[in-house]
């Protein structure tokens, strides 16, 4: 009989005989209780790379659309895209709160529903000749955007939920199968903007379009693939079926959920902070590109030898070693930031080396802090959990950003002034390598 998994409620990742191999699932096992699921893994990697796919096809775009389609100044393009994360990040745990009331399934697909009218409505707004008159295109592309944020705030965090509990099964090798999730998520960020590159064109609203058949086509499949959930027993206030915002009361998981976001929040400096080093040392955006490049290279090269060292050196030491490999990157910018820069290809080793450490550090923790949010919470609760871990995110990355706008400004150019926002950037990771460990519950997942 082919290996599969055993859990409560929904799904997924690679074919029978690479399940084994992935998470040690012995090739048979007793036949469920009631109420559980034959599940195979293969599902939830596919559908991640396919999300990734179908929404780098699109988005890196818009903001050339707005530019150039709409004629909008900078800052009213930076106004909508933050719109459409805020729509995104900010309902990440309105989205894991439905995935606890109502399954991981319905909110899975609801998303993808969700995706294909946004994107939808990105083609109809952009249609030269078959649009909408011209004073609904930007309303109505503005609107396209939210709802391509609001998809993702629905499917992302029952997704998670499903991988936690793969991940939590009786045998599974825990951590291994989050890395798996971030190296099919990194293959669709890097073929996503090909596919949308090459589509271009024919248009915007082709590639719109095109996106929008995709996660039409995955819902379908998801549908005919994901079970539905189990049958519920006993009263609404049962164990199982917690208040969804119950999470809000934890306060031991709201402290780690803010300071293991300083991870995205470091991260995300690749697309804020990087450039004004490289602005620093005058190189050009062939070189952005290019560490961009060498970033979802090292993704999907090393997450998974990455997550299996964590696992052999437990995980209080990797979590350290995580923040102390992000705090290191900055350092280095924060101690070239003063000096004239060199020339030639050594005037991006700075950037090169920094770029480098972050990724290390974000590879050792992304799949190490989502394998360990199972311990804070009933089964249940799960998506509220990875739902709010993400709203957190969102959050700190929204403040920090702002706050780190200024001191950005002075470190476009050699000088003492430009350490300033490196300093800050190397000091918040030391903080929460010295707190975070302190806050993760000691034993195995919540079942």
């Amino acid at each position: 009989m082919p290996a599969c998994l055993v859990i409560r409620d929904e799904e997924p990742i690679r074919k029978s005989y690479a399940v084994k191999a992935i998470v040690d699932v012995p090739p048979t096992r007793a036949q469920p209780r009631p109420g559980e699921y034959r599940l195979r893994p293969t599902v939830l990697l596919s559908s991640q790379l396919l999300f990734n796919v179908g929404f780098f096809a699109v988005v890196p775009f818009l903001a050339g659309i707005l530019r150039d389609d709409f004629a909008l100044a900078g800052s009213a393009v930076g106004l909508v895209l933050g719109v459409r994360t805020a729509a995104q990040q900010g309902l990440f745990l309105f989205g894991g709160a439905l995935a606890d009331r109502f399954g991981a399934r319905p909110l899975i697909l609801t998303g993808c529903a969700v995706r294909v009218a946004g994107f939808s409505l990105l083609a109809w707004s952009t249609m030269p000749a078959l649009g909408p008159t011209d004073g609904l295109r930007l309303p109505l592309f503005i609107v396209a955007t939210v709802l391509t944020g609001l998809g993702g705030a629905l499917f992302s965090p029952a997704l998670e939920t499903l991988v936690a509990r793969v991940d939590a099964a009786p045998h599974a090798r825990r951590t291994t199968l989050f890395a798996l999730l971030a190296v099919f998520g990194e293959t669709g960020a890097a073929a996503g903007p090909l596919l949308g590159a090459l589509l271009l064109g024919w248009g915007f609203p082709t590639v719109a379009a095109a996106g929008a058949l995709l996660f039409a086509a995955v819902a379908v499949a998801l549908a005919g693939v994901l079970p539905g959930a189990p049958p519920r027993h006993g009263t609404p206030s049962a164990p199982d079926r917690p208040h969804p915002l119950a999470v809000l009361g934890d306060r031991r998981f709201v402290a780690l959920a803010v300071l293991a976001s300083v991870n995205l929040f470091a991260y995300n400096q690749l697309y804020l902070g990087l450039p004004v080093e490289l602005d620093r040392v005058d190189a050009g955006p062939q070189a952005l590109a290019v560490l961009f490049a060498w970033v979802s290279v090292a993704t999907i090269a090393l997450q998974l030898p990455i997550a299996r060292a964590a696992r052999r050196i437990g995980e209080t030491r990797a979590l350290r070693l995580g923040y102390l490999l992000i705090s290191a990157a900055f350092g280095v910018l924060a101690i070239a930031a003063p000096v004239t820069p060199a020339s030639g290809i050594a005037a991006v080793a700075p950037a090169f080396a920094a770029t480098t450490l972050l990724a290390l550090g974000h590879l050792v923790l992304t799949p190490l802090v989502l394998s360990l949010v199972p311990r804070f919470g009933p089964r249940g609760a799960w998506g509220s959990y990875y739902g709010l871990l993400a709203t957190c995110g969102g959050a700190v990355v929204l403040v920090g950003n702002t706050l780190l706008g200024a001191l950005y400004a002075v470190a476009d150019a050699p000088g003492l002034p430009a350490i300033a926002p490196w300093a800050v950037l190397a000091a918040l990771p030391l903080a929460s390598a010295w707190l975070v460990p302190r806050l993760v519950p000691a034993g195995p997942a919540s079942l």
